[in-house]
């Protein structure tokens, strides 16, 4: 299948050790510390009562052999061997009241971090990656950690305590049993490490990649699903998706099938643990060597090894795929943020909205050559001015530079006298309103929305905002006003209305610095007209950005300046431009004939 999503075998080549993955988690059992400990110190408590089952259950035995003439010390042993039970059951329960709550909270710290540091990235690193399929990684990392945490600090610890000590326990009164026991235990762990980690993680990986790329390949096309529909595509999508699935309907069944493989023969191993401990023993008790107590142990031992052994199993194989699931996350957390504050980024202190590049040279990291080289230009407070030229001439980029959503490789971009890279991109960002040409809304109320600029507002501010953006009146149209939801990304609402919301948005703002990214371009007439006088108040007393695709709509600006490969080939105001018969006047000339 050919397709822009990132190939599963590529993912793969890039993992993580088990080691480095395990480390990232143990560093959010570190931040309980007092949690970890309690959950750690009663299940070794329960561990030690646990090992003594064997023990309790071979009294019983030999109490019960002697006969019923004296039931007492039969009945004394039958209290003990319960006894022992219960205290391990309670206290097993109680250890669990530490987990929970640890588990909890690290599992929302854990998000709560990878969702902070996932939009810490670049426009770039968003741009190449499909939204669906971060999501899965970030959702499925948490239930990743919970695999984890359950196998290391439930069950493999303790397992390997009980383990450790029925076999040495059998070692001191059996010595040829306890080598045995140490022998197939000491196997069977080994190789379950071993092949689980070269034999079924590579195919879980393959596995685990893929079912990132279905999130991904779902959300893209049910995001689209307006475009799906316009051009009834369906069954083509459908055929798309169903290739995704289908890779990774195969990728699992060769994960799960290997994770089988491993599980048979581990079984086994478990089969010759119970012939070896029960027919060594009966072997001892033939010679007189072992009594009927002896058997008992024996065979309460193994089925506590038993149960034991194939948790270990089962916990090393969950773990495997635990560590699988959170891999991506610890990937993140080891990944810079492509743009980054100094260490003593100061807030940007806005003022008048002056904007200045100085000799600026900047390079996409997908070209051969540089975009801008030795840049310069000053724009003054309260100028409006436009951009024009054609696709890739370096417009958007200049708007996306004032705003540090990519660092340069040299020069200055100055905003108020303040660096753009010495300032936090939070505060800096936060002083340019951006009016873009297709608006995107949260899946939220239109109130929630506008009051995006500023979360503090109140609800008189924001029908404000909203009267001197045009858009109140539509919005009172609606059955349930402000508080309607807007659906994902506002389709629910109509270009004009979304125009609109955007507007408002920005008038809440407040800022110095305003971007409009012909906001009007795709509305029909009379809504053009709504949202082109609201825009004129907008633009009162800001520093004015208009990155234009259609002229007529720039005829008022200050300046217009004309790019060609990040170049300013021409600059001036309309007129002088159209009289001067340059690049700007054959640009005017074909928009004319298109009209």
């Amino acid at each position: 299948m050919t397709d822009h999503y990132e190939d599963a075998e590529e993912t793969r080549k890039r993992v993580l050790s088990n080691r480095k993955v395990l480390g990232f988690i143990a560093r959010y059992w570190r931040q309980r510390p007092w949690l970890l400990a309690g959950t750690v110190a009663l299940t070794l408590i329960a561990v030690g009562f646990d090992l003594a089952l064997p023990w309790a259950a071979g009294r019983l035995v030999d109490a019960v052999t002697k006969g019923p003439a004296d039931p007492d010390p039969a009945w004394q042993a039958w209290m003990l061997f319960v006894g022992v039970y219960l205290a391990f059951s309670v206290i097993r329960n109680m250890s669990m009241r530490f987990l929970i709550p640890m588990s909890a909270n690290n599992m929302k710290d854990m998000t709560d971090d990878a969702f902070r540091r996932v939009q810490s990235f670049s426009s770039d690193w968003h741009a190449d990656t499909f939204a669906g399929a971060t999501v899965r990684r970030l959702s499925r990392a948490m239930w990743g950690y919970d695999t984890v945490t359950d196998a290391a600090v439930i069950w493999f610890g303790p397992a390997l305590i009980v383990l450790g000590g029925l076999c040495t326990m059998m070692l001191v009164r059996w010595p040829p049993v306890g080598l045995f026991a140490f022998a197939v235990v000491g196997l069977y762990i080994a190789s379950n490490i071993v092949l689980t980690s070269a034999y079924a993680r590579p195919a879980n990986q393959t596995s685990v990649a893929l079912d990132s790329r279905i999130g991904g390949a779902l959300a893209d096309s049910i995001s689209s699903n307006a475009t799906v529909k316009a051009f009834g595509a369906e069954p083509r999508e459908e055929g798309r998706i169903g290739e995704v699935t289908e890779l990774w309907r195969k990728a699992t069944i060769r994960s799960w099938s290997r994770f089988t493989d491993l599980w048979l023969l581990h079984n086994m191993l478990l089969v010759a643990l119970q012939a070896g401990l029960t027919g060594i023993l009966l072997l001892e008790w033939s010679k007189g060597r072992a009594d009927a107590g002896d058997l008992a142990f024996a065979i309460t031992a193994f089925m506590l090894m038993t149960g034991y052994l194939r948790n270990i199993g089962e916990n090393i194989r969950m773990a495997q795929r635990g560590m699988d699931d959170v891999e991506d996350v610890a990937r993140y957390s080891q990944t810079a943020p492509q743009v980054l504050d100094i260490p003593d980024a100061r807030a940007f202190r806005p003022d008048l909205g002056e904007i200045v590049f100085d000799h600026v040279t900047f390079r996409y990291k997908s070209a051969d050559q540089p975009l801008y080289e030795g840049f310069s230009l000053r724009i003054a407070p309260g100028e409006r001015v436009a951009l024009v030229g054609p696709t890739g001439a370096g417009k958007s980029t200049f708007v996306k530079l004032i705003q540090r959503l990519y660092d340069i490789q040299g020069g200055r971009i100055l905003i108020d006298g303040q660096d753009v890279a010495a300032v936090t991109q939070g505060s800096l960002r936060r002083a340019i309103a951006v009016v873009p040409q297709d608006p995107a809304l949260f899946h939220r109320t239109l109130a929630e929305n506008i009051s995006y600029a500023r979360p503090d507002a109140t609800p008189e501010e924001i029908q404000l905002a909203a009267k001197r953006a045009r858009a109140d009146e539509f919005i009172a149209r609606l059955p349930k006003g402000y508080d309607t939801l807007v659906g994902e990304r506002g389709v629910k609402l109509s270009g004009g209305e979304r125009q609109r919301v955007a507007i408002a948005r920005a008038f809440l703002a407040d800022a110095p610095i305003l971007v409009l990214d012909e906001a009007t371009s795709s509305l029909d007439v009379e809504t053009e007209r709504q949202v082109q006088a609201a825009m004129e108040e907008l633009m009162m007393g800001r520093t004015t950005i208009v990155i234009a695709h259609r002229l007529s709509t720039i005829r008022g600006a200050d300046r217009i300046l004309v790019f060609e490969d990040g170049r300013i080939v021409e600059e001036g105001r309309h007129a002088d431009l159209v009289k001067r018969g340059g690049a700007y006047a054959r640009l005017h000339a074909v928009a004319e004939g298109m009209a």
